[in-house]
């Protein structure tokens, strides 16, 4: 006896990942998602979301938990399991987990995100835990009282540095650049903090450590080329995300960097296989465009699997 097919399988529980199930769940197919980690992804590290429509601010924990409980209102269940591959096929596609069968299903929705993007310096991996860390809400409070650096200028650091001058006694943000690109009204709050200063033109050469942890940096200024050491309790490393791309069925049209190509309807080059969120190549990565990929890709996907079974 031939195995079920799912109408949908989605992958990873993320902004992109709940509201393609949201949008599924609406559209009647039979959906499942599966998510290893907690339900919300990345967001779950934010202390505070001020770019969610309807809200001037939220705690990121808080915002995942509602897109789950928004998903699970509509009957979608979670599945707490590891994907270790997507195989594509004609028929149908299949989902392998780390134990058991493969799922079969018609249609996939790639929502796995990124990762923190690493410095490749020593003492990055070696201090891993023990004073180098890639999440200031998650690791901020054993900082209290202590100086800290945080490595990058975009909004992610920016957002980090003020949140960790709430528990730290000083954060230098160093910066390859001489400005950040960082928003506009990131860099006025930036100014106004006073525990906050910039080390521009700069990046890290190693992290050095002592028996307790991180006990400081040394630091390179592109400009003049003189090296200098900074003692610092913990480091902070906010230089972007890679994407989880490993689920990506080869064959796949990429990018250079990694991100799947996909059209307006969040198609990759497989047909029924879908790319939505941080994975997918696009202009803005921000929570907003991952729910709105997941929008688009469940309709597309609800679409696709209508003309799939009327055809059969």
């Amino acid at each position: 006896m031939a195995s079920h097919i799912h109408d949908l399988i989605i992958i990873g529980g993320g902004p992109g990942g709940l509201t393609a199930g949201i949008y599924a769940q609406r559209a009647a197919l039979d959906t499942l998602l599966i998510e290893k980690g907690a339900p919300g992804g990345q967001v779950n590290n934010s202390d505070e979301v001020e770019n969610w429509p309807g809200m001037v601010k939220i705690n990121g924990a808080e915002l995942a938990l509602n897109l789950a409980r928004h998903a699970q209102s509509y009957g979608l269940e979670p599945m707490a399991r590891e994907v270790v591959c997507v195989q594509p096929g004609i028929e149908f596609h299949e989902v392998c987990l780390d134990e058991g069968p493969p799922l079969r299903t018609h249609a996939v929705i790639l929502a796995t995100g990124g990762s923190p993007r690493k410095l490749g310096i020593p003492g990055e991996e070696e201090y891993y835990g023990k004073g180098v860390s890639y999440c200031a809400v998650c690791d901020g409070f054993f900082f209290r009282n202590k100086k800290v650096v945080v490595v990058g200028g975009g909004d992610s650091a920016a957002e980090e540095a003020l949140y960790l001058a709430k528990i730290t006694e000083r954060v230098q943000i160093v910066h390859r650049r001489d400005e950040l690109r960082a928003g506009r009204i990131l860099q006025q709050r930036l100014a106004r903090e006073p525990k906050i200063e910039i080390v521009w033109s700069s990046v890290l050469t190693s992290i050095n450590a002592n028996s307790a942890g991180v006990n400081g940096i040394d630091v390179r200024n592109l400009e003049t080329g003189v090296k200098s050491k900074i003692p610092v309790d913990g480091v902070f490393i906010f230089v972007g995300f890679n994407p989880n791309n490993k689920l990506v069925p080869a064959g796949t049209k990429m990018s250079v960097k990694g991100y799947v190509i996909t059209d307006e309807k969040c198609v990759t080059s497989i047909p029924g296989i879908y790319a939505v969120g941080d994975l997918r190549e696009k202009y803005a990565r921000q929570i907003v465009t991952a729910a709105a990929d997941g929008c688009v890709a469940a309709l597309a996907a609800a679409h696709y699997v209508e003309a799939k079974k009327t055809s059969l």
